[in-house]
């Protein structure tokens, strides 16, 4: 899903909003967002005069996030998460704790209660249960380049024929586990499954750093990441596979064609949600759209964008030698009096990273134009994250200009940046939405590989 905007992780969306702490054992209370309930669970430890705490969203998918600094003193507690900007402060009575959440300005009652069963999960009728009709096999290769380990999942029909199409499968931006999870949603494993009971072979991978896959290095970018995914074309090629394609959601729709124009062995595409304009401005416009879905005015809205414009130009642009101690005067010298001091860390860390910084300067055309083997490109008509005809417009020319003669892209109704049936396409329904993937989404997908084969 999940390309990462600025603005929106610093005043718009409170899916950073988790922290708060405690006493000893588990704890449980709910933010009211407006239109959303967003519920926190607390685990509280004691180490000798010492507390710490960390914190799970279940509605966002986030579990043991770590608190910088946790007090417990005369029945109050107190914490800080200086990242997020964020802190809390309540009071012990009667066996629940009640106070206020604070973040970037903004205050939010929060009470906790003793957390004393599984009230968080939620309910996902799509997600695959064992036994399958179809053969899994756990597997793992090294990425030769960066020397990583990597872990996954082949599902495949039984008695499938090598021939038949074979999928990589490459997740969106943030690090992910195989089934790209995300809110206690699968959407990886739900289309594993669809595919293999079509007749569809899939490989589904950890990231770096997740489940069995090794971490990564601090300055790992989107191309590390290609790279991983060339490994997994070349380790299916050696296995006999040979009717290889690649299916990229968000990031990974932008990583799909840096492999193709590497890997010969890539017969086709499946791009859901991918970026066709310049990432600098699908951020822009992303950021913009959900501000406006948020309900923030029209003023703010272009205070951001024009906030977002001047940092971004100053990372495309940037060629001096302190790269972290000139963003930090920068934004200093910028937007001090707009921001506040809590703003301006939190917007130095996201900015900071080589993965960032490769990314806010990537251009997909530099790919897309260099693209002949088949290409599907869809997207849902409310994704904020990727706004549709913006994206599919620009990937089509894209492929034009490479002289590309079998590509389809194609906008679907109704369908959020997760391909969810939707109201609004908001941040805030990911979650709150029982469907994991739409029908439509997965049957344009599996026809258009299943046609094309023929």
């Amino acid at each position: 899903m999940k390309i990462k905007t600025l603005f929106v992780l610093v005043s718009l969306f409170f899916t950073c909003f988790l922290q708060a702490q405690t006493i000893e054992g588990s704890w449980k209370g709910e933010l009211d967002l407006q239109d959303m309930k967003l519920p926190l669970i607390l685990n509280v430890k004691k180490n000798g005069n010492l507390y710490s705490s960390t914190v799970d969203s279940p509605k966002q998918g986030a579990k043991d996030i770590p608190v910088d600094k946790t007090d417990f003193l005369n029945n109050e507690l107190s914490f800080e998460q200086k990242m997020l900007g964020a802190t809390y402060k309540g009071k012990l009575t009667n066996g629940k704790i009640e106070g206020t959440f604070s973040q970037n300005g903004m205050q939010l009652p929060l009470t906790f209660m003793p957390n004393t069963g599984n009230s968080s999960a939620l309910n996902r009728p799509q997600t695959p249960k064992p036994p399958f009709s179809y053969h899994t096999e756990d597997i793992a290769f090294q990425n030769p380049i960066d020397k990583n380990t990597l872990a996954g999942t082949i599902a495949q029909p039984e008695n499938f024929d090598k021939n038949k199409p074979v999928l990589v499968m490459i997740t969106g931006s943030g690090a992910q586990n195989r089934d790209e999870e995300l809110f206690e949603h699968k959407p990886f494993a739900v289309i594993a499954d669809d595919f293999a009971k079509k007749g569809i072979a899939t490989l589904r991978l950890d990231d770096r750093g997740i489940g069995g896959s090794s971490k990564g290095t601090a300055n790992d970018t989107s191309y590390s990441f290609a790279t991983d995914i060339n490994t997994a074309v070349d380790y299916l090629a050696s296995k006999g596979y040979r009717n290889i394609g690649l299916l990229g959601h968000s990031e990974g729709g932008m990583i799909a064609p840096m492999v193709a124009t590497m890997n010969k062995k890539v017969k086709f595409l499946v791009l859901m949600a991918a970026p066709g304009t310049p990432i600098e401005q699908l951020l822009i416009e992303q950021n913009a759209k959900g501000g406006k879905l948020m309900g923030q005015s029209d003023l703010v809205i272009e205070q951001n964008k024009k906030a977002n414009s001047e940092i971004y130009r100053f990372i495309k642009n940037y060629s001096g030698n302190n790269y972290n101690k000139d963003l930090q005067e920068f934004l200093n010298k910028n937007f001090a009096d707009q921001l506040g001091e809590n703003a301006i860390e939190n917007i130095q860390k996201q900015t900071s990273s080589p993965w960032f910084r490769y990314f806010v300067k990537f251009n997909p055309d530099q790919y897309l134009s260099k693209i002949k083997i088949p290409v599907l490109a869809l997207n849902g008509s409310l994704d904020f994250q990727v706004p549709a005809k913006e994206n599919l417009d620009a990937i089509s020319k894209s492929l034009k200009k490479a002289g590309n003669p079998d590509f389809k892209t194609q906008e679907l109704p109704g369908l959020n940046h997760l391909f969810q049936e939707a109201k609004t396409g908001a941040f805030t329904e990911y979650a709150d939405i029982e469907q994991t993937i739409s029908l439509a989404a997965m049957n344009n997908m599996s026809g258009w590989i299943l046609e094309m084969q023929k």
